[in-house]
């Protein structure tokens, strides 16, 4: 899915495997609450928010939410798809199934 991720001061710039590039500025973190947040830069968007967040399920399950506000609307879809790509290569890989 990710292919590429170069850090920089405060961001970092992601290349997916079907070719898009996204620049991401960290805009927060809180520790305590296990969340951080982004904007993406450039691109299609006029404008690309995004929080994930982490919640204890239990004593061995952990809740992921992830939330993307993007317009124009008429990107929803395409951020929809790659935000499901993205969900289950992560929930593979923390199950660690490779596949």
């Amino acid at each position: 899915f990710v292919v590429d991720c170069k850090p920089g001061e405060g961001s970092r710039t992601v290349t997916f495997a079907n070719g898009a590039v996204a620049h991401e500025l960290l805009v927060g973190i809180h520790d305590t609450a296990h969340r951080l947040s982004y904007t993406v830069t450039g691109g299609k968007a006029s404008h690309h928010m995004a929080s994930a967040q982490l919640f204890a399920e239990g004593e061995n399950r952990t809740r992921f939410v992830w939330i993307t506000d993007v317009l124009p609307n008429a990107l929803e879809g395409y951020i929809d798809a790659m935000m499901s790509q993205g969900a289950a290569v992560m929930q593979r890989t923390l199950s660690g199934r490779t596949a």
